[in-house]
């Protein structure tokens, strides 16, 4: 099994839409999948038509209070599950800083998923800051893939994520933690995006995923329908993106 949280500290880069449409693209290949809802805006567990309860959400599991088996539920779609997230996430930060366990909390709560080794994935779809819950999510994943708009903005919030990542390999929290790739979103073709798409390259050149996601209209209707874009979309350009992402990662994982 490997846990593999999305993440950028920058919001508005695709985040969500990735974690969603690449577990939903890896589930329609077979392989079992479950997304973990770690923002508490909960854009993931709504798009997939997912609601949460409170107490229903991850708080519950980093206090210790339930097990993280417990809270997962099927999200409507053959090979994946969900564990929704809820507005009660926007307090545990205070709770986790206080009582000291923000670096091994989502690492405890896994310990059982990781022994059943049931999935074969678990995305941890993070929130975009650098705050408790991302901290707890890189503490406790394998890896980490980057969402990255075709801006030169993104660019910072790749080397923060990066920075960051250092720096919890080197605390010892989680020294094996290695970084996947960076998946471009948001493409148009024009002259700064292929600039950016350039400069990635070149610094991160084993990084960068082939598969490129251009931007779409049909990308930001289909959470209004509960649908991912294969659903909403299935033969547009950024549902083929998606899937051709999902065949990519599979690849790069038979390494």
């Amino acid at each position: 099994m490997k846990v593999i949280a999305i993440a950028n500290q920058k919001g508005g880069v695709g985040k969500t839409t990735t974690a969603v449409n690449l577990s939903a693209a890896l589930a329609a290949r077979g392989k079992r999948v479950l997304l973990i809802d770690m923002d508490s805006q909960a854009n993931a567990s709504a798009t997939l038509g997912v609601e949460a309860e409170c107490e229903g959400s991850l708080y519950p599991a980093l206090l210790g209070q339930k097990l993280l088996e417990d809270l997962i539920r099927p999200a409507h779609r053959r090979n994946l599950s969900i564990i929704p997230a809820h507005m009660d996430l926007s307090g545990v930060e205070v709770e986790l800083t206080v009582n000291g366990t923000h670096l091994s909390c989502m690492r405890d709560a896994m310990a059982g998923l990781r022994d059943s080794d049931f999935y074969d994935y678990v995305f941890l779809d993070t929130p975009p800051s650098l705050g408790v819950l991302m901290t707890s999510a890189l503490c406790a994943c394998d890896e980490v893939l980057t969402p990255m708009q075709c801006e030169f903005l993104s660019l910072d919030g790749l080397s923060k994520i990066l920075y960051v990542m250092e720096q919890i390999r080197t605390s010892g929290a989680n020294p094996n933690l290695r970084h996947e790739g960076v998946l471009m979103t948001m493409y148009n073709n024009t002259k700064l995006a292929n600039e950016v798409i350039s400069q990635v390259r070149a610094n991160l050149p084993d990084k960068m995923y082939s598969t490129i996601i251009p931007r779409s209209v049909r990308v930001g209707e289909a959470p209004s329908f509960c649908k991912t874009i294969m659903e909403h979309d299935p033969y547009g350009t950024a549902s083929l993106a998606y899937q051709n992402a999902a065949k990519e990662f599979i690849s790069r994982h038979r390494r």
